[in-house]
């Protein structure tokens, strides 16, 4: 699967990108257009919390992103702005929050044992004892369960994705976004029994102002989604409302 993933991420991009320099369209030279035909952009984004918004069910998660994109003009008129988008993440941080048990035994014998361990569920702090009698033996512990959170290092392409940007001929300029790509990460995530290989998506709206015709800076919110598509033993999945700040440049 990753290999069949990577051919598409090669091939898309390069046939996208051929069709667009065919593509009969209005140049962003042309006067009264805020618009580029090709965009560099950078970007930074973050979401402090995840839930089941569409498809994911790991509760609790943090995205905190860092990349760069390529935009390619493949028709603009005074209506539309419609590119061909691509993203590259370097850093794409995911953290899980971590249950950290410990067990201080009582009784038969006096010892404290502990883990760490990662669920679907956010991690709650509890504690409580126990206590029973088998074949004469008492077996008495009391335990807690406290919270940390792991960060995991990885890194994401997005070779397949689009922009619209509406009333171009405007400084401020309401656009749409969507990608889909693969995001792998030093460990499995968000628990233990996932994959460390996950496919992604992500769509959402935004807004962009323009400096000047060839400098601009957007603001938008995304759904995004990971997911490895049960190519492992659990695929609990994960929705993200990511917030993203990008600087565009281009011409």
């Amino acid at each position: 699967m990753p290999s069949r993933t990577a051919q598409l991420g090669l091939v898309l991009p390069i046939a996208l990108i051929a069709g667009a320099a065919a593509a009969r369209s209005q140049s962003p030279a042309n006067s009264g257009y805020y618009a580029r035909t090709n965009t560099y952009s950078f970007f930074s984004a973050y979401s402090d919390d995840s839930s089941h918004i569409l498809m994911g069910a790991a509760e609790n998660r943090k995205l905190l992103e860092f990349g760069a994109a390529y935009g390619r003009t493949l028709k603009l008129n005074r209506i539309v702005n419609w590119q061909f988008n691509v993203e590259f993440l370097p850093v794409a941080l995911e953290s899980d929050p971590v249950v950290v048990n410990t067990v201080n035994w009582t009784s038969p014998n006096v010892y404290t044992e502990s883990r760490n361990y990662t669920q679907t569920g956010p991690c709650i702090p509890t504690s409580g004892s126990f206590s029973k009698i088998q074949d004469g033996t008492t077996y008495s512990y009391t335990y807690t369960n406290t919270c940390s959170r792991q960060w995991t290092v990885g890194e994401a392409f997005s070779p397949f994705g689009f922009q619209f940007n509406f009333l171009p001929r405007h400084k401020l300029q309401p656009f749409f976004i969507m990608h889909g790509g693969n995001m792998y990460t030093t460990q499995p995530i968000p628990i233990a029994a996932a994959g460390s290989f996950n496919f992604t998506f992500d769509f959402g709206p935004g807004i962009e102002l323009y400096r000047s015709a060839s400098k601009s800076i957007r603001a938008e919110y995304r759904f995004h989604h990971i997911s490895d598509r049960d190519t492992s033993q659990e695929n609990p999945g994960i929705d993200n409302g990511l917030f993203q700040l990008t600087y565009s440049f281009g011409r």
